[in-house]
């Protein structure tokens, strides 16, 4: 398992790479968007909302009904730059909604009250 120090360093790295126009390695933006995505998790334990970020890793969180069958009812998906950027406080929930960057449905999907982590 990745260290604390490791998954900080991941992030870092991914984000001073899009600064730079450069695209991250893969392995290192997947370790960063999952590392972000635990964080999530463990600031708002419950299973009523999915977070997806495609094609490195999805989650359930949020405190209410939990969902079991068929696609979940509130579900938020962004591409892996645009959670990181939510993550670190680079972008607010609203702008990246209003934007387009966050696609969301459902009563519970917004993830506002847990960003930035």
């Amino acid at each position: 398992m990745s260290s604390p120090h490791s998954k900080s360093a991941a992030v870092t790295a991914v984000l001073s790479a899009l600064d730079e126009g450069r695209a991250p390695e893969r392995s290192v933006f997947r370790e960063a968007v999952r590392s972000m995505l635990a964080v999530l998790a463990e600031r708002a334990p419950g299973r009523s909302v999915e977070v997806r970020v495609p094609p490195y890793g999805a989650i359930q969180c949020v405190p209410g009904p939990r969902h079991t069958r068929g696609n979940p009812p509130n579900v938020v998906e962004m591409a892996p730059n645009t959670w990181l950027e939510l993550a670190t406080g680079r972008i607010g929930w609203a702008e990246a909604v209003t934007d387009g960057r966050v696609q969301m449905s459902g009563n519970r999907a917004d993830l506002s009250a847990y960003l930035p982590l």
